[in-house]
């Protein structure tokens, strides 16, 4: 008989490994603690940005879907907004959206029903996804844009919340403070609750995974990154840009700012704005053309194309 006051006592990692070694338990890996789990973040800001959408209720009952965009590494939020329902319209815009105030990022990272939702008319991502003849099929709308823009699409894997556990935390705390200051009647006055959270949430409330700072302080620390591509043997930087009403995108170059004459017949429209140094091309999204070139001239503000 075992004496525990004359003999020592195994510990629990001893009486596990013994266990073990004789086939009589079975590993669970799903119940893990937390320190098993492979913590990621993305080193700047702009290098990845986490989406996904929740429900929530309005005073009547009525069901919503926030969409939102968080900076993967400062976990600043990009953008909230409400939907009924969220659609690929949707996820399309409210990138756009985001990326006119912030910039691209260098890669985002969603869930398969993310990148348009199957209850909203969509499809889910066809990264993954083959016809009946074994080839792939073509890529929607937003897994198009990606590629237009050189960012690199990141999917979830099924029934692994954790691959998203930024976002998904942040669902919490996002429905605790919907929660505290009460359900709205409309779409409108949701938004204005969410734009409200979003102020507190990025510049009032501090963050114990980015050293105690808030999302804002974290978010402007550092450069941003900021996505690629490679054509004509140079490594170029992507910027999804819109021509102003004078036909022209400003860009900031040796310190300041500089006006790029790209025509009056592409005011207000898309463009894609690629940067190597001093040369820049300016590409027709649709049609993907080439419609101004320039080599920027450090004692000029306005850039006449070539």
């Amino acid at each position: 008989m075992w004496d525990r006051l004359s003999e020592p006592w195994p510990s629990t990692t001893t009486i596990w490994r013994i266990l073990r070694r004789h086939n009589t338990i079975v590993d669970q890996p799903q119940k893990r603690p937390r320190t098993f789990w492979h913590r990621f973040e993305a080193a700047a800001p702009n290098e990845c940005w986490q989406s996904d959408f929740t429900h929530w209720p309005m005073a009547d009952g009525t069901d919503t879907q926030i969409i939102s965009w968080l900076d993967d590494h400062s976990r600043e939020l990009l953008h909230a907004t409400a939907h009924t329902p969220v659609t690929g319209r949707t996820v399309i815009d409210t990138f756009v959206h985001t990326m006119d105030v912030y910039g691209p990022p260098a890669s985002t990272l969603t869930d398969n029903g993310m990148v348009s939702p199957p209850q909203a008319g969509g499809t889910p991502s066809t990264r993954f996804a083959r016809g009946h003849d074994g080839t792939p099929k073509q890529p929607n709308g937003f897994e198009q844009l990606l590629a237009d823009l050189g960012i690199v699409q990141k999917n979830g894997a099924a029934n692994h919340p954790t691959t998203q556990g930024k976002i998904e935390r942040y669902h919490q705390t996002l429905k605790r403070w919907l929660s505290a200051d009460g359900l709205v009647p409309t779409i409108a006055e949701l938004d204005t609750q969410l734009a409200r959270f979003a102020v507190i949430y990025n510049t009032q409330r501090p963050h114990w995974a980015i050293g105690r700072r808030t999302p804002h302080e974290a978010y402007t620390a550092t450069d941003k990154a900021f996505p690629v591509v490679e054509a004509t043997d140079r490594i170029w930087r992507v910027r999804y840009d819109q021509v102003d009403a004078t036909g022209t995108i400003s860009i900031r170059y040796a310190g300041k700012l500089r006006h790029l004459e790209i025509g009056r017949a592409w005011a207000r429209k898309r463009v894609l704005l690629l940067v190597h140094g001093a040369d820049t091309m300016i590409i027709d999204r649709v049609g993907g053309k080439v419609i101004a070139e320039h080599t920027l001239d450090a004692s000029k503000d306005y850039q006449r194309k070539k």
